[in-house]
């Protein structure tokens, strides 16, 4: 089995949304600064690629609700690594300006502890994603 392929490792995360339109901006941005790659495009939704692993963000008719509520079970935030500390500066730097809010800012860069050195932010449909510098 190839590394690419090897037995326990992400192959897609699918991230179900309110509007595609809005959520593309923001997942756009933030997967591609990151290095993933536009892999599908359909009329309900997109994906991204880095690697083996792809990231989908749908506009399901199956949808029950229209917002994500990351305090209730389930899914709480997605954690990428993003470089260097500078990098994750200008990604929260940049993130307003693709509908992402900076999450913690009176904590911000060491919300996560005083060892972890990250930016948390927030998209207006309420998904969370944490950017973690490289120690």
């Amino acid at each position: 089995m190839s590394e690419e392929h090897a037995t326990g490792l992400l192959h897609h995360v699918e991230i179900w949304v309110p509007d595609l339109r809005r959520a593309t901006v923001g997942w756009q941005w933030l997967l591609e600064a990151l290095g993933y790659a536009l892999h599908q495009d359909w009329e309900h939704g997109r994906s991204w690629r880095l690697g083996a692993t792809y990231i989908v963000v749908e506009q399901s008719p199956a949808l029950t609700a229209a917002r994500h509520d990351r305090c209730r079970p389930g899914l709480n935030h997605l954690a990428f690594h993003a470089g260097s500390r500078a990098r994750v500066d200008e990604l929260a730097g940049q993130a307003p300006a693709y509908g992402w809010t900076l999450m913690f800012p009176d904590r911000h860069p060491w919300a996560g502890g005083d060892r972890h050195y990250a930016a948390y932010l927030e998209d207006g449909d309420g998904f969370e994603v944490e950017l973690v510098a490289a120690r």
